[in-house]
């Protein structure tokens, strides 16, 4: 009987249940996203943060500075170095967020049903019947419609203030509601109890359009330093609202040296971000489904229904699709709860490349741990995920005739599923080949073998690949190695038997293959691209 959906059949189901959880090289083809910070920026915490899973580093501009970042990026260097496992890093932007002001730093008491006024007057004192905000326009009243978006709140509208972003934890926030305009004032009612602790707290205005830029000069300012003199990997662009933003940021990055070759995550975080989904989708190289404010601008009930459009739309794009905010209770305990577990689990078979841990990882007690759980959850799903349909599915949306590049990623996975092959490995120079041979989701590992290029400013020669090896490390089922520069990707047979007999002795290293396993692989010989398949002897 063919299952209709993403799992297998329910012998194969109930089987794996009662299977133990078996520890491995990798422990998922799901990518984890870590976001180092005071509990995660040790290099003893951060080389076991990679021995347990983790596969990109992500960076939060939104608080921190820069020399602050540069320790944590230098301990993360370090890291690498001691536990020989690559890491990519990630700069995440601030973006056109709202914050609430608290220079005295002092706890903010808000009792339910009582009043408080937010005033874009940053000189006032934050209390319990003033909130000071960074933004003028909040209670700006105008005619102007962008689509569904306001660009003024009005009475009955809510607000969401809160730590959220930082604790894990909702109990460190406020509902507001809208009860009149005063001038530039807000006036409203306050809606659940609440203490405000610390200098800065998110403000999040349902369905409002914040006349602010995307990348601000602040963000400019941290990725002109920061993100140039670290190579950075991906910017992951907050609050993108428009296909335009990503643009604006590829224009801006193009100007950096070799930051033209970070890729754009753009972040999709309200209303106005899904209004346009399509459109950014296609201008960036990765969507992250930022659930913690698209829970707060969409009903409770919607909030699935987008995650389940939206990654089916990057799947069928071979785009990566990383989704935040899965286990925020394990900021302060051990296990994550039920519905957090199976809520991980349905990401994977929903489609998910990635997880991004923020708070767990940033100021968690666990982030170790939170990893480690996350990944054998990850594991779990994988291994009940229907890939007979999604594939058949996935061809069927490409349609025919196929691209060259886009028939021999499909006839590889074929093959390697057909001969039960234990890896694919795919030599590419550009990374493009191995990740549409991802996009169709193979059942077992896709070993990408980096073939280095040379390339000139007219000042210096030098090799590229490094980025096109990290930039794997987001997408599922993608593991890369970076192959020696003196073996070009166009070489003879010879040469490139020898590339891949070192491929294969690191798939021996690193438990993938054993004798008499069968390995597809994915290369280019002269002008032709080839699928073999070869069996391993003793």
């Amino acid at each position: 009987m063919q299952s209709t959906h993403l799992l297998l059949e329910e012998p194969i189901r109930m089987a794996s249940i009662l299977e133990p959880s078996k520890p491995s090289f990798f422990p998922a083809m799901t990518k984890i996203v870590g976001t180092l910070g005071p509990k995660s920026r040790s290099v003893e915490v951060i080389s076991a943060c990679l021995k347990a899973g983790m596969s990109v580093a992500r960076f939060d501009f939104s608080w921190g500075d820069v020399e602050y970042h540069q320790e944590t990026l230098e301990n993360l260097k370090a890291a690498i170095k001691s536990t020989k496992k690559l890491c990519a890093v990630m700069l995440d932007t601030v973006g056109p967020e709202l914050q609430v002001v608290n220079k005295s730093e002092k706890a903010i008491s808000l009792e339910a049903d009582g009043y408080v006024i937010l005033t874009p007057d940053q000189e006032q004192e934050a209390s319990s019947e003033l909130l000071p905000i960074n933004f003028s326009g909040l209670s700006k009243a105008s005619n102007i419609l962008l689509r569904t978006m306001l660009i003024a709140v009005k009475p009955g509208d809510t607000i969401f203030i809160g730590q959220y972003l930082f604790t894990g934890s909702e109990t460190t926030s406020v509902w507001l509601e809208v009860s009149e305009l005063k001038g530039e004032d807000v006036v409203c009612m306050i809606k659940n109890t609440a203490t405000l602790a610390g200098s800065l707290f998110t403000l999040h205005v349902s369905q409002i359009h914040i006349n602010l830029p995307t990348l601000t000069e602040a963000d400019k300012n941290a990725i002109g330093t920061w993100g140039v003199r670290n190579k950075i990997d991906f910017l992951s662009l907050s609050y993108t609202r428009h296909a335009e933003d990503v643009r604006q940021a590829r224009e801006f990055l193009s100007k950096l040296g070799d930051l033209y070759q970070t890729q754009i995550f753009a972040k999709i975080e309200s209303i106005e971000g899904l209004t346009h989904f399509d459109e950014i989708l296609q201008e960036a190289d990765g969507i992250i489904l930022s659930r913690g404010n698209l829970g707060i601008d969409l009903p409770p009930e919607k909030v699935f229904l987008f995650q389940k459009a939206a990654v089916y739309k990057c799947n069928v794009a071979g785009k990566p699709a990383v989704i935040t905010r899965v286990v925020d209770s394990m900021t302060d305990n051990l296990r994550p709860t039920r519905a957090e577990a199976t809520d991980v689990a349905n990401a994977i078979l929903d489609g998910s490349d990635a997880i991004l841990l923020g708070a767990e990882t940033l100021r968690g007690l666990y982030p170790v741990e939170t990893i480690s759980t996350v990944g054998r959850i990850c594991y779990e799903a994988e291994k009940v995920f229907n890939q007979d349909l999604y594939f058949k599915k996935t061809v069927k949306y490409v349609g025919e005739p196929m691209t060259h590049l886009e028939s021999i990623a499909s006839s590889a996975v074929r093959a390697a599923i057909k001969v039960k092959a234990s890896i694919i490995i795919c030599f590419t120079s550009s990374g493009r080949a191995a990740r549409l041979i991802a996009k169709y989701r193979p059942t077992m590992p896709v070993l990408s073998v980096v073939i280095p290029r040379l390339k000139t400013n007219q000042l210096r020669w030098s090799f590229s690949g490094a980025f096109e090896a990290r930039q794997s490390l987001i997408v599922r089922g993608l593991f890369p190695m970076l192959a020696d520069p003196r073996h070009p990707a166009e070489s003879t047979g010879a040469s490139n038997e020898s590339v891949l007999k070192v491929a294969l002795d690191h798939g021996k290293a690193s438990g993938l293959i054993k004798s008499h396993d069968r390995v597809v692989v994915c290369q280019k010989v002269g002008d032709a691209s080839v699928v073999k398949i070869i069996e391993l002897e003793d």
